[in-house]
């Protein structure tokens, strides 16, 4: 069996050291390169090639969104998942806009790692803790697609959207806006089949990308 080649960008020697022995640990992995800067996380990808590029967004030098835009111009098949223990909503869609395959937080268990790792190279978008796939295809066919800048959404459509991208539940947005819950789950529902997203956290990323809520 062919194994995935990884490369692993981070300026922290216990943190590299520790995914290495992680991913030398599982039988569809190599880890190929390493890169301690941003400078250093271009020029190795250019030159290995590898599978995935595991890279640390706060990178000293060059930072990791500014490493995916260098390296979006380059023909490769590299997809790169972004590591990070903090990131704004608003990143995360300039990172996929950027190239980016997937994002996974530092303080995740290692399980979730070799999941979006091999999520992704099976063809899928992994952010955080959940697949999404839809929001990049979305993202992608939508950006400046629509004529209608709202997306065909009514203005409680709209409140609903924003209400979901400050993180209100379900119950709390019944009550900031006097419907039942089977009613905001109805007007959820007929969102996400005009946005074409699935969840959630699609919804809100791609609220913020489009400018439907303030950031």
């Amino acid at each position: 069996m062919d194994k995935t080649k990884v490369v692993i960008a981070d300026d922290h020697p216990i943190l590299r050291d520790g995914l290495r022995k992680l991913l030398e640990a599982e039988q569809d992995f190599a880890v190929v390169g390493e890169a301690v800067d941003g400078h250093g996380a271009v020029e190795v990808t250019r030159r290995i090639e590898p599978n995935i590029l595991l890279l640390d967004l706060a990178m000293p030098g060059l930072p990791g969104l500014e490493v995916l835009r260098a390296l979006n111009g380059v023909p490769l098949a590299t997809r790169t998942i972004l590591l990070t223990a903090n990131i704004e909503r608003d990143e995360v869609v300039k990172a996929l806009q950027l190239g980016a395959r997937g994002l996974v937080m530092k303080d995740s268990a290692s399980e979730l790692l070799m999941k979006a790792m091999r999520m992704v190279m099976a063809g899928q978008y992994w952010i955080g803790r959940e697949s999404v796939s839809g929001l990049v295809e979305t993202l992608r066919t939508q950006m400046f697609a629509s004529s209608e800048p709202k997306f065909g959404l009514t203005p409680r459509e709209l409140e609903i959207v924003a209400a979901v991208a400050a993180g209100y539940s379900n119950k709390e947005m019944a009550q900031r806006f006097s419907l039942s819950q089977e009613t905001v789950k109805h007007h959820l529902t007929r969102i996400y089949n005009k946005l074409h997203v699935t969840n959630r956290l699609e919804l809100a990323l791609f609220a913020i990308s489009q400018h439907l809520v303030e950031r």
